[in-house]
């Protein structure tokens, strides 16, 4: 597949590389290409720059500040932030509770959350699975009670992801227990500086702190804090899923790290000479170059359904699973390239300082660690089994 750009989009890229350039931060830039730890201020920071120009959410409509652009200048912009080694924005705020704040949400709402979420300001986290409570998440049991004008809320969600980071979550809680349990679920706004709000850490494998478990004991949630009416909230989830799940394609990720891929599989040698030269390597890493752009087509026929005020469907449980599937692979294959030197990993060799003599290649340290966070990106936004159910069900009819 070959993409031409007219002059006005070529005209567009250029002004996104000059601004790049200039306003991203050295040190960040360095972090992403290297796969090293990123700190709060690393999002932050490029996210208060991009807004400063206008495209820190350019998909949102212009009514709520959006950058009004057609499909192949969102596609040019991230195709360029991406491969310079800018960091990605959290998509809890800007691209999951935003759509349903501004589709379900009133214009108090709006106006509180909104501007925060543009700007960078304000950090959401997501407040959906519970330890008990994974893909089948219409059973969640965090409770919340009506008392008057305010909800009290009892339970705890995990898997929280940088909810150490957060000012507020979205999080589902059940209001009733009495019928079918999707019908009994309530989407609400929590401040996380509630008293009652408990923060803890789940480190992961790799060593990183990325996830959490929040505990909730009594906490006072006003009602005007509800998105749209009680017991709706499952309605309310769908719609942010299928938000959260088309942003699972990755698709300049997946370009940059199959580069990164080359570049690594250029400088190692096996048995047989230089792996890049190898030809059972190149097959296998012209395949997922192959599948890589047939997930890029696919992504740019929704995209410019989204442009288009269009909600996405059952193709983003599809995306979702070619998108994770794919990421796995390339960590997979970048393990095999690295070969032995993936294995004596120190997790403080991705913080900024480390100053330590690496074993083998500089390059090789983040490897293992990505692999290893990798594991989980065909379960969360639902498990790719659940999508693969949700195709079968909605285009095939079975």
């Amino acid at each position: 597949m070959k993409i031409t750009y007219t002059a006005e989009e070529e005209s567009f890229r250029q002004s996104v590389r000059a601004f790049i350039e200039a306003e991203l931060d050295p040190g960040t830039r360095t972090k992403v290409l290297n796969g090293l730890n990123m700190s709060k201020q690393d999002y932050v920071g490029w996210h208060g720059k991009l807004a400063t120009r206008g495209w820190s959410c350019p998909h949102w409509p212009d009514e709520h500040g959006g950058a009004g652009w057609g499909p192949m200048q969102h596609f040019i912009f991230d195709e360029e932030t991406s491969t310079a080694g800018a960091p990605g924005l959290m998509p809890f705020g800007p691209d999951m509770v935003a759509p349903v704040i501004w589709t379900f949400g009133n214009d108090e709402q709006k106006a509180r959350h909104l501007p925060g979420i543009l700007s960078g300001e304000v950090w959401w986290c997501q407040g959906y699975s519970e330890p008990n409570s994974g893909s089948d998440l219409a059973s969640l049991r965090t409770k919340a009670e009506r008392e008057g004008d305010h909800y009290i809320v009892n339970g705890g969600k995990t898997w929280t992801t940088l909810a150490q980071w957060a000012d507020w979550m979205f999080c589902l809680t059940r209001t009733d227990s009495s019928g079918k349990k999707q019908e009994g679920i309530t989407f609400l706004l929590i401040d996380m500086n509630s008293p009652g709000i408990s923060v803890h850490p789940i480190i992961t494998m790799e060593g990183g702190h990325e996830v959490n478990q929040v505990m909730f004991d009594n906490v006072k949630v006003p009602v005007a804090n509800r998105i749209g009416e009680e017991h709706k909230g499952w309605t309310y989830a769908k719609f942010l899923l299928g938000y959260e799940r088309s942003g699972m394609a990755g698709i300049p990720q997946a370009k940059r790290a199959l580069a990164r891929l080359r570049a690594i599989a250029a400088d190692q040698e096996d048995a047989d000479g230089i792996l890049a030269e190898n030809p059972r390597f190149r097959r296998k890493m012209s395949d997922v170059e192959i599948q890589i752009m047939t997930l890029e087509a696919t992504m740019l026929k929704l995209l410019a359904n989204q442009v288009q005020g269009k909600t996405p469907g059952a193709e983003a449980s599809f995306i979702k699973i070619r998108g994770t599937e794919i990421d796995q692979h390339l960590t997979e294959l970048t393990m095999e390239a690295v070969g032995p030197y993936v294995a004596p990993f120190a997790p403080e060799a991705l913080d900024t300082g480390w100053n330590e003599e690496p074993i083998g290649p500089d390059y090789a340290a983040p490897v293992a660690p990505g692999y290893f966070n990798t594991r989980k990106v065909t379960i969360y936004g639902g498990s790719n089994e659940i999508q693969k159910n949700i195709i079968a069900k909605h285009v095939l009819g079975l």
